[in-house]
C-alpha cells in the first residue's frame, strides 16, 4: 500500500498535456484556485492528485510535478461521452443549476457515471495509506464517498461540490436519486458553497431516507455526517500582484485605446454556457440602446465567451444564439470601426484577463444560476485603483460574499438594464467605497482560508502537515 495520508480526487489532474511540433508530450500546470490552495497541503504530506489526465485512452504512467504525485485515472472515449459529457454534464449540470436547459436522463449513461466512479474509488483505496485524508470534488464524483469508505472504512473523507444543490422537488427529479443521496453520505463533511445547498441536502436526507438530521449534522450507520457551507474563493494576494504589473496596467490602457476610447465599457467574461446568462445580458444591452440610455460609441460591451463543452448539442445551440445576437446588435447599432459588442470566443492567460478587468467600467456577472462564480471575485481583485463597478446576479454564490455590488435578477429584464446604468453612472466614490469594502473582505477570505476551514471541519489537526495550506488566516 501506499504511503499518501492526504489525496484529492478529482474528475480532472490538475496539469494540461502539451505535445511539441516533434509528438513530445510535457505537461503545464492548470490555472485556478483550487490547485493553488492544494497544491502545499500535497506538497508537506507527499501526497497524491488523482484524476483523468485529459484525452481517451490508456492513461500514463503515474508522475510528479511541482512535488505533488498525480495518479491518472483511465477514461475511455465511450465513457468521456457517457460519464462526463452525458449524465454529468446533460444530466446532472443543468438539474443541479434549476433546470435552466432541459436535462436528459438516458440509462447507458447512469452506468457509465458509476462505473467511473466505482474506478476512482479502487484507484483511490489502493493510494491511500491507513488513516489517510481524501478530498474528493464536484458532481462528476458524487458516487466515490460511499464506494471508498465500503472499501476503507479507517479513511477520513471529504466531499466538496462547487455547483449549486438543488432543492427537493428539483433533485426528485433524478433517477438515480438514491444512489447519489448515499453516495455523498459516505463522506464525513459534505461541503457545498451556500448555507441553503446544504439546507437542501439536509432536507433530501430527511425526506428520501427518513434520517433526522439535527443542526448541520445526519448520523448515518452510527457515523455523524456533517453539511455545511465553504464559500470557495481566489488567490487574492496574486492577483492583486498581476494586476499591480506595468505589463497590465499600460495594456489596460491600449485595450482601452483598440475600443476607441469610450466613456464607459461593460465587460463580461463567462464559459460559453446557458447557465451565465450571456444571452439575457446581450438583450439587455440591445435595449439600452433602443432606449437612448446608452449609445455607441460612448458606451461599449466587450463579451468574452470561453469555448465549453462543445460536442454538446446545447452549447452548440447556444453558442449560435449569442453569435446571432451579438451579429443584430452590431448590425443595428455599430459603426464603421466601431462594434457596439466586441465577442471574443477565446480563452486568454491571466495577464491579458487582468487587462480587460481594468479597462471595465462596469463588469457584468449575471449568471441565472451559479455556484460561486470567481470571475466575479478576480474582477474585485484586480480592481487596484477602486474604480470599477460589479453588477452582479442574486444567483451567483458570489452575491453572499460581495454584497457591496449592484445586485440584479437576470430574469428581471428591465430590472437588469436599470442595474447597467445605475452602476455606470454611479458616482466614483459611491463605487470606490463599494469596491474597496469588496476587496478586503477577499483580502481576509481568500482561497487558501477555505482550504483550512474545509480542512479543520473535516478533523484535520490545526498543526499537523496536511492543515497548513499557504499562510495563516488574517485576522477577522
Amino acid at each position: 500500500m501506499s504511503n499518501a495520508s492526504f489525496i484529492v480526487v478529482a474528475n480532472r489532474l490538475p496539469v494540461d498535456s502539451v505535445v511539441d511540433d516533434e509528438g513530445n508530450r510535457t505537461w503545464r500546470r492548470s490555472p485556478g484556485g483550487l490547485v493553488t490552495a492544494l497544491e502545499p497541503v500535497l506538497q508537506a504530506n507527499q501526497g497524491t492528485w488523482i484524476g483523468w489526465a485529459g484525452r481517451p485512452g490508456a492513461a500514463p504512467e503515474p508522475f510528479e510535478a511541482d512535488g505533488i504525485k498525480l495518479l491518472p485515472v483511465e477514461l475511455s472515449a465511450d465513457e468521456v461521452a457517457r460519464y462526463y459529457e452525458g449524465f454529468s454534464n446533460a444530466s446532472l449540470w443543468p438539474l443541479y443549476h434549476d433546470a435552466v436547459e432541459p436535462r436528459v436522463f438516458k440509462r447507458s449513461w447512469w452506468k457509465s457515471y458509476h462505473d467511473v466512479n466505482a474506478r476512482f474509488a479502487e484507484v483511490c483505496a489502493a493510494e491511500a495509506a491507513p488513516g489517510a485524508v481524501v478530498w474528493i470534488q464536484d458532481y462528476q464524483l458524487q458516487l466515490v464517498p460511499a464506494m471508498l469508505r465500503e472499501r476503507r472504512p479507517d479513511l477520513r473523507i471529504g466531499f466538496f461540490l462547487h455547483i449549486p444543490f438543488p432543492p427537493v422537488e428539483l433533485f426528485m427529479q433524478l433517477p438515480h436519486r438514491m444512489e447519489i443521496l448515499k453516495g455523498l453520505l459516505g463522506a464525513d463533511l459534505v461541503g457545498f458553497q451556500r448555507p441553503l445547498a446544504a439546507q437542501n441536502f439536509l432536507a433530501l436526507t430527511r425526506h428520501l431516507l427518513g434520517y433526522r438530521p439535527r443542526g448541520h449534522y445526519v448520523t448515518v450507520d452510527d457515523r455523524l455526517v456533517r453539511a455545511d457551507a465553504f464559500p470557495i474563493s481566489i488567490d487574492t494576494a496574486t492577483n492583486e500582484d498581476v494586476a499591480g504589473t506595468e505589463r497590465v496596467r499600460q495594456r489596460a490602457k491600449e485595450i482601452r485605446t483598440e475600443l476607441g476610447e469610450p466613456e464607459t465599457v461593460i465587460l463580461g467574461v463567462d464559459r460559453l454556457d446557458y447557465t451565465k446568462g450571456i444571452e439575457q445580458r446581450l438583450k439587455a444591452f440591445r435595449e439600452l440602446l433602443e432606449d437612448g440610455r446608452f449609445e455607441v460609441p460612448r458606451t461599449v460591451m466587450v463579451q468574452v465567451a470561453t469555448p465549453s463543452r462543445e460536442r454538446v448539442e446545447q452549447y452548440r445551440r447556444l453558442r449560435d444564439k449569442v453569435e446571432r445576437e451579438v451579429g443584430r446588435i452590431n448590425g443595428e447599432y455599430g459603426q464603421v470601426g466601431l462594434p457596439a459588442v466586441h465577442y471574443l470566443h477565446q480563452s486568454f492567460d491571466r495577464y491579458e484577463l487582468a487587462a480587460l478587468y481594468q479597462a471595465a467600467d462596469v463588469m457584468a456577472v449575471t449568471p441565472l444560476r451559479d455556484g460561486m462564480n470567481l470571475v466575479a471575485k478576480e474582477y474585485v481583485a484586480s480592481q487596484v485603483d477602486n474604480r470599477g463597478a460589479l453588477v452582479l446576479s442574486e444567483f451567483a454564490g458570489a452575491a453572499g460574499d460581495l454584497r457591496q455590488a449592484f445586485l440584479v435578477n437576470p430574469h428581471d429584464l428591465t430590472g437588469l438594464k436599470d442595474g447597467f446604468v445605475t452602476a455606470a453612472n454611479a458616482p466614483l466614490d459611491d463605487k470606490m467605497k463599494r469596491m474597496r469594502a469588496m476587496r478586503r473582505y477577499l483580502r481576509k477570505h481568500d482561497v487558501s482560508r477555505w482550504a483550512r476551514s474545509f480542512l479543520t471541519a473535516l478533523g484535520v489537526p490545526e498543526r499537523s502537515a496536511a492543515y497548513n495550506p499557504g499562510s495563516p488566516p488574517a485576522a477577522d
